[in-house]
């Protein structure tokens, strides 16, 4: 069976210390370019990929005939025009979250995707994890009675206004960097789309948002967040049905932040914890996009799933500045 073969746009921290070494370590997969113009950057790919070419363009890499999916970390602002470009040069494409800056941005990228008939996708790696498709399990069945509440939360602290997703002019903000995750999170377990957001307040520092609390109708429930680069650490979610209450402690940032946990309550104080240690995440997320883009199966975030995260999010900024 053919492996894919697997280049990156950049030598962000972030490939570095998760994604490089995840494509390196799935099956079915081969990384095997880089593009970068600082030694010392690819210095700590080559560590653990001796064997990798190293190209000092991106353009390099989407013309390497031995490169078949490219992995996008760039900042916020460049997702699109070089997603756009590893299409066209014929490479599927797994981009950083968030891949558009607008829901409507995402009909090039869909439009791009069917006539290069390649598969592309946001790199949203939860929906991999076998803790979500526990949790989207119990919901549909029941386990937690009919839904009629969610909360959730996701914060960290980060002040170094060098940092991109403290500017504005690279797409930074809460919202874009982690509000993929309370919002695309409720929306794969449920399966149900937003239908109102009639409050937000929104936080800005320099024109990025650095808190951010809302509430959104969905056709079942409700729902509540808050999302914050200002805040100390803490990521939840919370199911609340009418027979119990299904709590994950550690949804975002799993083996990181803290191990990957469900705690499920019901009737008679039944309080019951699955946990699912050793589990990489971006490894599967990895593997699942290698077998679809070599089969042309299903994959868990296509397009269109992100798309809809993207529109809640702007229907959060749309609501904030309504009520300012």
């Amino acid at each position: 069976m053919t492996h894919l073969r697997w280049g990156i746009l950049g030598a962000s921290n972030f490939a570095a210390e998760q994604m490089a070494p995840a494509i390196h370590a799935a099956k079915g997969a081969d990384l095997v370019a880089l593009g970068t113009s600082d030694p010392q950057k690819a210095a700590r790919f080559t560590a653990f990929a001796p064997g990798l070419t190293l190209h000092d363009t991106y353009d390099a890499v989407l013309a390497d005939p031995d490169v078949d999916a490219i992995y996008i970390p760039l900042p916020n602002h460049l997702h699109v025009e070089w997603s756009l470009k590893a299409l066209e040069a014929g490479k599927h494409v797994l981009c950083e979250k968030p891949m558009t800056m607008r829901a409507d941005e995402f009909d090039q990228l869909i439009a791009a995707r069917d006539k290069s008939g390649k598969l592309a996708a946001e790199a949203f790696m939860i929906v991999h994890h076998p803790q979500f498709l526990r949790a989207k399990e119990l919901v549909s069945s029941g386990s937690i009675g009919t839904l009629r509440h969610v909360d959730a939360v996701f914060s960290y602290c980060n002040t170094d206004t060098g940092n991109i997703r403290n500017q504005a002019q690279a797409g930074g903000g809460g919202l874009p960097d982690i509000g993929v995750y309370t919002f695309g999170s409720t929306r794969f377990v449920t399966g149900q789309e937003p239908d109102a957001v009639p409050f937000a307040r929104i936080d800005f520092e320099n024109d990025v948002d650095v808190f951010v609390q809302m509430a959104a109708g969905f056709p079942d429930f409700s729902y509540a967040a808050v999302i914050s680069m200002r805040m100390f650490n803490r990521q939840e979610v919370v199911f609340h049905g009418d027979r119990g209450v299904l709590r994950m402690t550690c949804p975002f940032n799993a083996a990181v932040y803290d191990q990957a946990e469900l705690s499920l309550e019901t009737a008679g104080q039944t309080r019951r914890v699955e946990r699912f240690p050793g589990v990489n995440h971006y490894v599967l997320q990895v593997e699942a996009f290698t077998e679809a883009a070599r089969t042309g199966g299903k994959y868990a975030c296509p397009l269109e799933f992100s798309k809809g995260t993207q529109r809640m999010i702007d229907m959060t900024f749309a609501a904030a500045k309504k009520g300012a």
